[in-house]
Parts: structure tokens; C-alpha cells; sequence
């Protein structure tokens, strides 16, 4: 991410995301406060103790996730409201220890979005492709949940005219019906997730984010929220 857009960003982007972290920390705290006492209670049978089959231990090298995804966004700077987009989120995370790992994200995301009243077009449909690369931070984590916290940075590809096909080449599209041209523009995601353990490799995900984009003339912000599943692999060899 660029040193001079992250001194840019608004004290109302800050308070957003140390809000969301905030909230996501109080969770934990609370799920694991929870978890911690049916732990100590929980009576051993035959089958084992309660909880997930075998330890988890998060001392994996490599974790995979995948899952649906949605995002708000503005397709152009003019435009009165805003898209809501729908997709997929695919990320890889190699864990230098157990608490930072480097992570490549890609998200998918497509549907229509309101206009500029014309004579053209209603609600064109678009499409967004984003790649990232960034950091995630492992906070609070027991046996049945793991909070972590991560911070991307990279470039999303707009497709804008996907139903403008039958607007006369002379027509400004960007002027008469509102929408950025085709191009690429610098993105970043901040935000977290809620790891829900099923057994040591595996775990279900929610994961909200904050958007900033610069498709625009400066950096404006959305809302996104993915779930899926997590895959955890690549445990170190015991010595």
C-alpha cells in the first residue's frame, strides 16, 4: 500500500476499523471465556473429551481459504447510490510462526449497478477482479475459535460496459451514464476474521472487511463480508 494513501485516510476510516476490531476482540474474549468453562466441566466418556476431536494446535505452515463473498461498491464517482456485488473470495496464507503469515487474496466480484438516468441503460451489469497480497495477524484463539486480523493491498480490473453495447460510440459513457471506463485501480481491504474449529485442520469463517478504493479522484470506502471454509495444512515435522 502506498505510505502517502495510508496518512490520507480520514479519522472516520480509522474509527471504522478500530470499531470492527474492537468488536471482534470482545467476541473472542467472550467465546473463549465461554469455551474455556465448558471445557473445564466437560466430563470425560469414552469417546473423549467435548469438544473437537483432536487438538488444535495452529501450528500449521500453510492454511487455504475459499468461500462466497459481498461487497458494496460505487461504480462511478457521480453515481447516486451505490452496487451491491456478489462473488468468491480465495486466499493462501504461509505462516512464518504462529502469529504472522504472509497471505495472497483474490476476489471475484459481479452484478449490476444504478446509473445516471439516461436513454441507454437501466442497470448495467459490471464485474470487478481483485488481487492482493498483505500480512495476518493470529489474536485470541483456544481449542474452539481464533481471531485473527489482516491487512491487504493491491490492484483491482473494472469492467464497466458489459450492457453498454448499444450506446453509440459518440455518447461520453462516463459523462451521459455515470460509469468509471474499463481499467485498474489500486484497492486494499483491512478487517478480520472469526475462525470456527471443527478439528485441527479444519474451520469455518467469517471474515468483514473495510474497502478503500481509487478508481476515483481520491480513496472512498465500502463494506465487504465474506464466509467459507478453512483448510489448515503443512504441519512442521516432529523432531
Amino acid at each position: 500500500m502506498k505510505f502517502q494513501m495510508m496518512m490520507a485516510l480520514s479519522g472516520r476510516t480509522v474509527a471504522r476499523v478500530g470499531s470492527t476490531v474492537l468488536m471482534m476482540g470482545l467476541i473472542a474474549g467472550l467465546m473463549a471465556n465461554g469455551a474455556g468453562r465448558a471445557e473445564a466441566q466437560a466430563v470425560p466418556t469414552g469417546n473423549g473429551k467435548l469438544g473437537p476431536a483432536a487438538p488444535v494446535t495452529y501450528a500449521n505452515k500453510w492454511e487455504l481459504y475459499g468461500g462466497p463473498n459481498f461487497m458494496n461498491f460505487q461504480a462511478g464517482q457521480a453515481l447516486p447510490k451505490r452496487a451491491n456485488l456478489g462473488g468468491a473470495e480465495v486466499s493462501i496464507t504461509y505462516w512464518l510462526n504462529k502469529k504472522v503469515g504472509l497471505v495472497g487474496d483474490y476476489r471475484f466480484e459481479g452484478g449490476t449497478t444504478p446509473v445516471l438516468a439516461n436513454q441507454y441503460v437501466n442497470r448495467p451489469g459490471m464485474l470487478l477482479n481483485i488481487g492482493m497480497f498483505g500480512v495476518q495477524y493470529r489474536g485470541p484463539k483456544n481449542q474452539y475459535v481464533a481471531i485473527n486480523y489482516h491487512a491487504y493491498g493491491g490492484v483491482a480490473y473494472g469492467i464497466f460496459n458489459l450492457s453498454t453495447t448499444n450506446i453509440p460510440s459518440t455518447v461520453n459513457i462516463q459523462r451521459t451514464v455515470g460509469l468509471y471506463p474499463n481499467g485498474s485501480a489500486g484497492m486494499e481491504a483491512l478487517g478480520g476474521s472469526i475462525d470456527f474449529n471443527r478439528s485441527k485442520n479444519l474451520a469455518f469463517r467469517l471474515s468483514p472487511d473495510l474497502i478503500l478504493e481509487q478508481f476515483g479522484t481520491g480513496t472512498s470506502e465500502f463494506f465487504a463480508i465474506s464466509g467459507g471454509v478453512v483448510y489448515r495444512f503443512g504441519n512442521p515435522k516432529k523432531k
